[in-house]
């Protein structure tokens, strides 16, 4: 013996919008049954997600150059946790380069001087980065300056950039100012 079926009741507003898009056979922005907003199709009844841009997949290995998970090392201030020192913040903005991350780039820069976007040169790999100095940017400090040697390939070649990178604290965090290149 068949039981009898129970027929769903839906709310009027997600009712009427079903019937809107059935009707014209475009999507109808509005709420769906659980109450998200979203756009519905009248061949569906259901939300649709709107793909977002791929990145590149971030390294197992951090590309700053420590023995330590890409996850454990730059990618957690990727992720958002603050840097703790200005070599921390070079580190994970190489990083960020490495695997370009623009909304951390941006993020990590100065007000003052963030460019409107990161424009990455798509022949350019960064490959290893070498700290060669640093002074003061710790915890207890508001100022820092990290002297490194950022190495790259380029069109099958091999070059290094060497700057002297400034850093302050913005809001308590760790922020890059600005560069002096010394090659």
């Amino acid at each position: 013996m068949r039981r009898p079926s129970r027929k769903r009741q839906s709310s009027p507003v997600f009712r009427g919008r079903t019937a809107v898009a059935a009707a014209t056979g475009r999507a109808v922005r509005g709420r769906t049954r659980s109450g998200a907003t979203g756009r519905m199709w009248s061949d569906r009844g259901m939300a649709r997600r709107t793909p977002r841009p791929a990145r590149p997949q971030a390294p197992k290995d951090c590309p700053c150059g420590l023995p330590t998970p890409y996850a454990e090392c730059c990618g957690r201030y990727h992720a958002g946790q603050a840097a703790p020192t200005a070599e921390a913040l070079m580190r994970s903005r190489f990083s960020a380069f490495a695997v370009q991350d623009e909304p951390y780039l941006l993020r990590t820069w100065h007000p003052d001087h963030r460019p409107a976007a990161v424009d990455f040169d798509p022949g350019m790999r960064w490959t290893r980065l070498e700290i060669l100095d640093t002074k003061d940017g710790s915890a207890f400090h508001t100022t820092g300056e990290v002297a490194f040697r950022a190495h790259y390939t380029e069109g099958g070649g091999e070059g290094s950039l060497h700057e002297r990178s400034r850093f302050v604290r913005y809001e308590g965090a760790w922020v890059y100012l600005d560069a002096v290149f010394t090659e």
